[in-house]
């Protein structure tokens, strides 16, 4: 299990997809260290901070943003050398699902919620990002997932609540917030506690970020 601060760290529950297009990324330049002031041209704040937790989860870089070797492999890999790569990426980093008592070949989609929320104590949104993000890397890398599992994530990818919620995320991010509007709910907003668990504190820089992404703060002179 990976920990940081006598803590667990959280499952990547960012997008797959953003994960997929960073390593791309990366593959065309590697800085010397991962840090807000390389990603934040093309990512959110919350996108990004989720994008790191994820890097350090899977071991990709270390607790000060350095890329690993490991990290230095899997952006240059391709073909069976980068699902080969991937699959000991998720064995070591999943252990609590692939290295335990745990069948993953027959487990339903239920038993595997179970299994993250009680090592993690995720709320269900999060866990079910995590899971999101678990069965597309375990895809990637060749582990052969139930297909109860499977089906189930691909169903709930396309259920109309996920479709629906997908739009709204889409019509939120283009409402603007008068900066009047902004500077009282900035006001209220509750002041960072570095004390916070990581779930907490991600969802703190979410929220945050939305905020600001939404009103006109950007536009004042």
């Amino acid at each position: 299990m990976v920990e940081e601060g006598g803590r667990k760290r959280l499952p990547p529950y960012v997008s797959y997809r953003t994960f997929l297009n960073f390593a791309e990324r990366l593959e065309r330049e590697m800085p010397a260290r991962i840090d807000r002031s390389y990603w934040s041209d093309r990512l959110a704040g919350s996108t990004g901070t989720q994008l790191m937790g994820a890097l350090r989860f899977l071991g990709l870089i270390d607790a000060n943003g350095i890329p690993t070797s490991q990290l230095r492999q899997l952006v240059s890999a391709k073909g069976e050398k980068r699902a080969e790569l991937l699959r000991q990426i998720a064995t070591e980093s999943y252990n609590f699902v692939l290295g335990g008592s745990f069948d993953f070949h027959i487990a339903t989609y239920a038993q595997l919620e179970e299994v993250f929320h009680r090592n993690f104590e995720l709320a269900d949104d999060v866990n079910r990002k995590c899971i999101k993000f678990f069965v597309a890397l375990a895809s990637d890398a060749g582990i052969p997932l139930s297909t109860f599992i499977t089906k189930r994530v691909r169903t709930l990818a396309a259920s109309p609540g996920a479709k629906a919620k997908r739009k709204s995320a889409r019509l939120n991010r283009n409402l603007i917030i008068p900066h009047e509007v902004v500077d009282e709910l900035t006001a209220k907003f509750p002041i960072f506690d570095p004390g916070w668990s990581d779930e907490v504190k991600l969802k703190w820089f979410d929220a945050f970020d939305k905020l600001l992404t939404r009103s006109s703060v950007k536009g004042r002179k």
